[in-house]
């Protein structure tokens, strides 16, 4: 479970940088990037929860 969080930590480092570039530099691949780790993130959120709720068994 370890190292789901840590790729959650990667995929969020890189969403706040190109959200960021989108809102502050109009940048419109960013954005795009920004959306890719977005998704991702809520894959590995699910899977995050998956993993939680049998460690609580």
């Amino acid at each position: 479970m370890e190292k789901l969080v840590e790729q959650i930590k990667a995929q969020y480092v890189l969403f706040a940088e190109n959200a960021e570039a989108q809102v502050s530099k109009n940048n419109k691949a960013a954005g795009t990037r920004a959306r890719k780790a977005a998704l991702e993130i809520m894959k590995l959120m699910k899977d995050f929860r998956k993993a939680s709720v049998e460690a609580a068994k």
